[in-house]
């Protein structure tokens, strides 16, 4: 890829969570574990792995461009220092809170039902925002950083799942708060498309970067059907 090509990165990276856990998922207990992609590694491991993907968007985004990133308490912290290291800005700290979580089943702590949505720019950047729109989205008022939203509907996933999928809502409102039409958008964690569905509805362009087969299988057909109703 070109340097200074991308508008706009969307990365939803290993959050680094499979070490044999498990959840509840309708009403059966499931494995959390996703693949050897996700499993957990040292805390050095992880900070080396984010700074070295961070460096690279960090070449190909444009001067004025901004990048998303999704994460929990696992990796997020972690990138928030990376950030700041390879020249990010943060622009916003923005909490996903889901309102029909997992269940807590240990029952030792608070139950989690939020993920951090980090906003970030470069530090000399004049990124756009769409601040109109999203206070038109949000019933004529400011929208706040706390977006509360539902995990991917069925018809989300009709191609198949990523154990980490992201919901459609979720990923047009970043696109069109953050971008304009025609503008490119890229997701170096591609996983089952979500970002490109998204991207491609709204009228923008789309880069994604895969390696695991099983999710690019997912995404591909997502991503045809999109461009075949545009």
């Amino acid at each position: 890829m070109e340097a200074g090509s991308v508008d706009v990165i969307f990365a939803d990276p290993p959050y680094f969570l499979s070490d044999g856990g498990i959840s509840c998922k309708n009403g059966k207990m499931v494995s959390v574990d996703k693949g050897d992609w996700d499993k957990p590694m040292s805390a050095e491991g992880i900070h080396l792995f984010n700074r070295k993907w961070l460096a690279l968007c960090y070449e190909v985004l444009k001067p004025d461009g901004t990048i998303w990133i999704t994460g929990t308490f696992h990796n997020i912290y972690s990138i928030g220092v990376a950030l700041e290291q390879e020249g990010y800005e943060i622009i916003n700290n923005i909490t996903w809170q889901k309102p029909n979580p997992p269940p807590n089943l240990a029952c030792k702590c608070f139950t989690h039902s939020t993920e951090t949505v980090i906003w970030a720019k470069k530090k000399s950047a004049k990124p756009y925002f769409n601040y109109q729109l999203m206070k038109e989205l949000n019933g004529g008022k400011q929208m706040k950083d706390v977006w509360v939203g539902t995990a991917p509907k069925a018809s989300e996933k009709k191609y198949g799942k990523h154990e980490t999928q992201k919901p459609e809502w979720l990923l047009e409102r970043i696109v069109l708060a953050s971008t304009k039409p025609n503008e490119c958008v890229l997701d170096p964690f591609m996983g089952s498309g979500t970002t490109g569905v998204s991207a491609i509805k709204n009228g923008r362009r789309f880069i994604g970067i895969e390696k695991e087969e099983r999710y690019f299988d997912i995404s591909l057909p997502r991503i045809k059907e999109t461009e075949s109703f545009i």
